[in-house]
């Protein structure tokens, strides 16, 4: 089981990031309050038996909002590495099919020029020119969460088409390529059948690592004001909000959410460095870990 994740170090991670998720599925059966019910007369708690981590300015249980706000941060990262997985594997495999002609270069050119900018850069540009206020298109509301995993999920596209199509290219070279031509199969049926499952082993590491840059990224949308909206808990709004109150010592505002991140992005990144030494043992970055 350890040895499936990488080592130790990326068995720690798949521990701690299971139980993160876990956490944020059942939050209202874990969070011991409601995150968003207002208590002045319990405002500014230190933390205590009854409020593990504390009371925020509005008398709200801070353990409650950071449970509650995992979900804010876990979906938005989740579902915009869903939705850059199977667009970019799309575009790095149509890439791969009309290599050798200008729509691959095409493709591969607009590619290098959106990665060229740092995704928060993007993620801060796109959310401010979109707004933040829920917007109803038809008959439907899409949410400002909504808008800004769609919006980093097309953010993620170019690194994972990218990587797929490097990986492909590597691959339609192979003997085992040029044996399925002779027997027959047609290109499209070589990517999809053979090339495309001899791909996904490094780009399902990279999405384990671009959870951890969503969730850093959504925490510092959301803390700038561009994400996740109050009174809706989420850890990047819960630290904008902790940070005025720091000098006069209500420390537990900002540390709680903050060590959430940390804790959060370090289990992702574990994970994802686990991940690599097992599927490509040659960069093994786990200690004493060897195959």
């Amino acid at each position: 089981m350890v040895n499936g994740c990488g080592g130790p170090a990326g068995f720690a991670g798949a521990c701690i990031a299971g139980l993160l998720v876990f956490a944020s599925i059942f939050a209202p059966l874990i969070a011991p309050y409601d995150p968003v019910a207002v208590s002045i007369i319990d405002k500014l708690m230190e933390p205590d038996a009854a409020h593990w981590m504390g009371t925020d300015q509005s008398g709200r249980d801070v353990l409650s909002r950071v449970i509650w706000g995992s979900r804010a941060s876990l979906a938005v990262a989740g579902f915009a590495v869903l939705i850059g997985v199977t667009l970019g594997v799309a575009i790095g495999l149509f890439a791969t099919w009309v290599r050798g002609s200008w729509l691959e270069q095409a493709i591969m050119r607009v590619l290098e020029a959106v990665s060229s900018i740092p995704i928060l850069i993007w993620a801060i540009a796109l959310v401010g020119i979109f707004g933040v206020r829920d917007a109803q298109w038809g008959p439907f509301i899409v949410s400002s969460e909504t808008k800004l995993l769609v919006l980093l999920g097309l953010l993620y596209i170019p690194t994972l088409a990218r990587l797929t199509y490097v990986s492909a290219l590597g691959e339609v070279g192979a003997n085992y390529v040029a044996a399925r031509r002779l027997q027959g199969v047609g290109e499209l049926g070589i990517l999809f059948s053979d090339v495309l499952p001899n791909c996904l082993s490094p780009v399902i590491v990279q999405a384990t690592l671009l959870l951890a840059i969503g969730i850093i990224v959504e925490a510092a949308v959301s803390f700038v004001g561009l994400g996740v909206q109050p009174p809706t808990p989420s850890w990047g709004n819960m630290l904008a909000s902790g940070r005025d109150y720091l000098i006069s010592g209500e420390w537990w505002l900002s540390v709680f959410p903050g060590a959430a991140i940390s804790l959060t992005v370090v289990a992702f990144n574990l994970l994802g460095d686990g991940l690599r030494d097992r599927f490509d043992p040659r960069h093994s970055t786990s200690m004493g870990y060897a195959t």
